[in-house]
C-alpha cells in the first residue's frame, strides 16, 4: 500500500507541473494544492527531492521546483521491452548499454513505447535505470482475449509481457473468451483503456492460433497485386521457353556452365524451396575443392521493383508451426529460384580450395548455370554417410556417395578447427510439432542435429565467410552478421549460475575455454540447462553495417549469403558480389546499409518471437488436453532448479518446463536442503540434475505456466 501511495503521489505531482509548464513551485504550494499539510509535508519534501534526483524535476533557486526540460547525465531514449518477470529493458540505440527497469518503475508504459531512461545503479541484475519520460507511445494493436466478469470487460493480452489487462467500455461484438484485437486509447491508471477494433474468434479454437499470432506480431499477409504481377511476368511462357534453352539464353551464355558437374541438395523432407546445393572434388595436388551453389535470386529480383520493395519490407520468411509466410512469392521461392533436381537453374557459385589440414588456400566466385543431379533429405544423407541404403532411392549414383564422403570429412575437419578457435557448439535436438488440419498438436518428432546437418552447416558457414572476407578485404562495405562477445559481467554471472547447477566451469572468460567446457558436458543430464544459461549470457546476433566478426562461430568476418530466397540481407550481398565479380560500380550505396541492417534485424526478431510464441501455445493446448482427459502422459524430466516451494523441471522432449510444487511431492514432511540443493522426504531425495518422470497437472495459459506432478 505504501508503494501504491508513493506512485500515486508521483503521478499527482507530474500532472500538477504539466498543467502549468512555465511555472515554478515551492513544496508548500504543491502541498496546498494536493492537500498535503502537517506531518505529511516533510514526506512531500523528501519525495520531491527524490524526483529531482531521478532527473524528473529541476531544483531552482529558492528551493522552487519545475518540470525537468533537459536530459540528465547518462540519459538516453530507447524502446521499452518487457519480459515475463515484469522487468523492462531499454537498449541505448547508439550501442553499448542496456538498462534494466524494475516493474514498479515502469508505471503506465507499455512494450514498444519510446522512453527516456536514466541510469541509477549497477547491481547483481546489471545496470538498472528509471523511466523519466515517455517520449512517444506505441500505436501497436494488441491481440488479446475478452474477459467479461460480471459486466466488467477486460482484454487479457496474448503476450504475457503486458503487465496489466486493458479495460474496455464495449465488447465490440465479441463474446467472453473470444480473441480480439484492441487499440489502447487512454492510459490514466493501473489498467490502460482500449477499444475493440476486430474480432478473431473463440480463443478455444486452435485453428485460429496462427491468425492470432500473425495479428499480434503484425506479420505480413498476402502479396500485393503488383508484386504477384511482377513474379508472374517472370514466369511467362516466353520466359519459361528462354530458360529451357539453358546455356543458349542470354542470362546463361555469360555464366559458368556447371550443368555436367555432379551437384546435389540436402534439405528437410518437407522443404520446397531449395536455395543451396553443394559439389565436391579432389584436385590433382591433393587439395579439395568445395562448391557451394546458391540460387541467383538477384537475377530475378531487381532493385527498386515491387518485388524488391516487398522483400525489404518483409525482411525474411517466417516459419510458423503450421504455416510459412515467404519473403518472395511462391512462384519464385518454390519455382524458378528453387534448385530442383534435373532442372536448369541460375546460381551464384562459391568455390573454396582447402589443403589437407583444412586451411582455405584460394576462393573464387562465379554466376553459373547448374542442373542439380539429386535431391536428398537429411535422413537420406545420413544413411548414405553411414554406409546404409537411403529410403526412397532405388539406385544411388556412386558420385553421390563419393561427394558425401569427401564433403563430410572436410566438414568435420572444419568444424573441429572452429571449435579449437573458440566456436560455441550449442546445437540441441529440435522438437518438431505434428499439427493436424484443425490446428491441434497431435504429437512431436525429435530431430537430432546429426552429421548430415553439420555437413551442410559447415559448407554454408565456409561460403558465408568467403564472401564476407573477399568483399571486405577489397573495400566493399557490406551488411555483416555481427555477434559481439558477451560482457565480462555476464560471463561472471554465467560462471556463478553454472556453479549453482553443480558444474566446475573454470575460467570461461576466454572463448576457447568456454568452447572446451561446452564439449566436456556433452553427456551431462543438465547439458540443456547449461546451454540455455550460456545462450542467455550471449548478446544477440544482429545485422550490422560494421564488420566486427562473429563470436559464436569464431569468425573474424562473417555475413549471410546462402539463403537469398528467405533473407533480404543475403539478397543484398548477392547484388554486391555480382557487381564485384563483374567489375561494375557498386549498385548498393554504402549509406543504405545501416537501414538495411536495422530492418533485417527487426524483422528477424519479430519472426523469432512469433515462431516461439505459437509453438508454446500449441504445446500448452497439447498438455491441457491431457489434463482434461484425466490420463496425462508421462515424460522424462530433469530437475533444473530446487527451491523451498518445489522443483523446477525441464522436459527435453517437449523443450518446455514447469514446477512440481512441494505439496504434491510426498505425503510426508518435505525438507528443503539449501546447501545440498535438494528436497528431502524420509529416505527420498530430489536434487539438482536428477532425472524424474512427471505428468502435467495444471496449465495456465495467461501466465504461461505449467504445474507437474511426480509419477
Amino acid at each position: 500500500m505504501k508503494k501504491q501511495a508513493t506512485n500515486l503521489l508521483t503521478e499527482q505531482i507530474r500532472y500538477l507541473l504539466e498543467s502549468e509548464p512555465g511555472r515554478t513551485w515551492t513544496p508548500r504550494e504543491i502541498g496546498d494544492i494536493l492537500g498535503i499539510r502537517g506531518g505529511r509535508a516533510k514526506a512531500l519534501r523528501v519525495h520531491l527531492a527524490e524526483m529531482a534526483e531521478d532527473g524528473e524535476l529541476t531544483v531552482l533557486k529558492g528551493g522552487r521546483y519545475a518540470k525537468s526540460s533537459g536530459r540528465a547525465a547518462g540519459e538516453f531514449e530507447g524502446r521499452l521491452d518487457i519480459v515475463r518477470s515484469g522487468a523492462g529493458f531499454v537498449a541505448d540505440p547508439s550501442g553499448g548499454r542496456t538498462l534494466r527497469i524494475a516493474p514498479a518503475d515502469i508505471r503506465d508504459a507499455l512494450p514498444g513505447d519510446i522512453v527516456r531512461v536514466r541510469p541509477v545503479k549497477v547491481g547483481c541484475d546489471g545496470e538498472t535505470g528509471r523511466i523519466t519520460a515517455i517520449v512517444s507511445r506505441s500505436a501497436k494493436l494488441i491481440t488479446a482475449t475478452l474477459s467479461d466478469a460480471g459486466g466488467e470487460l477486460f482484454a487479457i493480452p496474448l503476450n504475457p509481457s503486458y503487465l496489466h489487462d486493458i479495460a474496455l467500455d464495449d465488447a465490440g461484438g465479441a463474446r467472453d473468451g473470444d480473441r480480439i484485437v484492441v487499440r489502447v486509447t487512454r492510459r490514466d491508471g493501473q489498467h490502460p483503456r482500449g477499444e475493440v477494433v476486430d474480432v478473431i474468434g473463440p480463443a478455444s479454437n486452435p485453428s485460429l492460433d496462427t491468425e492470432a499470432i500473425c495479428r499480434e506480431y503484425e506479420l505480413p499477409g498476402d502479396f500485393p497485386a503488383a508484386v504477384i504481377e511482377e513474379a508472374e511476368n517472370l514466369e511467362s511462357p516466353s520466359a519459361a521457353r528462354s530458360r529451357q534453352a539453358g546455356a543458349d539464353q542470354p542470362a546463361a551464355r555469360s555464366r559458368l556452365d556447371l550443368r555436367k558437374r555432379f551437384i546435389l541438395t540436402i534439405d528437410p523432407a518437407e522443404s520446397r524451396d531449395f536455395d543451396d546445393a553443394i559439389s565436391f572434388s579432389v584436385l590433382p595436388d591433393g587439395n579439395r575443392e568445395l562448391g557451394v551453389h546458391i540460387a541467383d535470386v538477384a537475377h530475378y529480383v531487381r532493385p527498386g521493383t515491387a518485388l524488391d520493395r516487398e522483400a525489404y519490407k518483409r525482411g525474411n520468411s517466417v516459419y510458423l508451426a503450421d504455416k510459412v509466410i515467404p519473403m518472395l512469392p511462391e512462384i519464385l521461392s518454390n519455382g524458378v529460384c528453387s534448385l530442383r533436381p534435373r532442372v536448369e537453374r541460375l546460381c551464384f557459385s562459391v568455390f573454396i580450395v582447402f589443403d589437407k589440414a583444412g586451411r582455405p588456400v584460394s576462393r573464387s566466385f562465379a554466376r553459373s548455370v547448374i542442373r542439380s543431379s539429386l535431391r536428398l533429405n537429411y535422413k537420406q544423407a545420413l544413411a548414405i554417410i553411414e554406409g546404409r541404403c537411403p529410403e526412397g532411392i532405388a539406385r544411388l549414383p556412386k558420385a553421390a556417395r563419393d561427394l558425401l564422403s569427401g564433403a563430410t570429412e572436410l566438414a568435420l575437419q572444419l568444424r573441429a578447427i572452429r571449435m579449437r578457435n573458440g566456436a560455441l557448439d550449442l546445437d540441441l535436438p529440435e522438437c518438431r510439432l505434428n499439427i493436424d488440419a484443425n490446428g491441434r498438436m497431435t504429437g512431436f518428432t525429435i530431430e537430432e542435429y546429426d552429421v548430415s546437418h553439420q555437413l551442410i552447416e559447415e559448407c554454408m558457414v565456409a561460403a558465408n565467410e568467403a564472401v564476407a572476407a573477399e568483399l571486405s578485404l577489397h573495400g566493399v562495405k557490406i551488411v555483416s552478421r555481427l555477434h559481439e562477445p558477451p560482457d565480462p559481467a555476464k560471463i561472471a554471472d554465467l560462471t556463478t549460475s553454472l556453479k549453482a547447477l553443480g558444474f566446475r566451469p573454470g575460467d570461461i572468460s576466454q572463448p576457447a575455454n568456454l568452447s572446451r567446457f561446452i564439449a566436456s558436458i556433452e553427456k551431462h543430464p543438465l547439458r540443456a540447462q547449461a546451454h540455455t544459461l550460456i545462450l542467455r549470457s550471449m548478446k544477440r546476433a544482429i545485422y550490422s553495417a560494421e564488420d566486427h566478426g562473429h563470436f559464436g562461430l569464431a569468425k573474424a568476418r562473417y555475413s549471410h549469403f546462402t539463403s537469398p530466397i528467405r533473407r533480404y540481407a543475403d539478397l543484398v550481398l548477392h547484388r554486391q558480389l555480382a557487381d564485384y565479380v563483374e567489375r561494375r560500380k557498386q549498385s548498393v550505396p554504402a549509406t543504405s546499409l545501416p537501414s538495411v541492417a536495422a530492418q533485417c534485424t527487426e524483422t528477424e526478431l519479430r519472426a523469432d518471437e512469433a515462431e516461439r510464441t505459437l509453438l508454446e501455445i500449441k504445446k500448452f493446448r497439447f498438455l491441457q488436453a491431457q489434463v482434461e482427459s484425466g490420463d496425462p502422459e508421462e515424460y522424462e524430466a530433469v530437475v533444473a532448479k530446487v527451491t523451498s516451494f518445489g522443483l523446477f523441471v525441464d522436459l527435453p522432449a517437449l523443450a518446455i518446463g514447469g514446477l512440481v510444487h512441494i505439496a504434491t511431492i510426498s505425503k510426508q514432511f518435505v525438507r528443503y536442503d539449501r546447501y545440498g540443493e535438494a528436497l528431502v522426504s524420509g529416505r527420498k531425495r530430489w536434487a539438482l540434475g536428477d532425472k524424474v518422470r512427471v505428468k502435467v497437472a495444471r496449465v495456465d495459459f495467461q501466465a504461461r505456466r505449467l504445474d507437474f506432478t511426480l509419477c
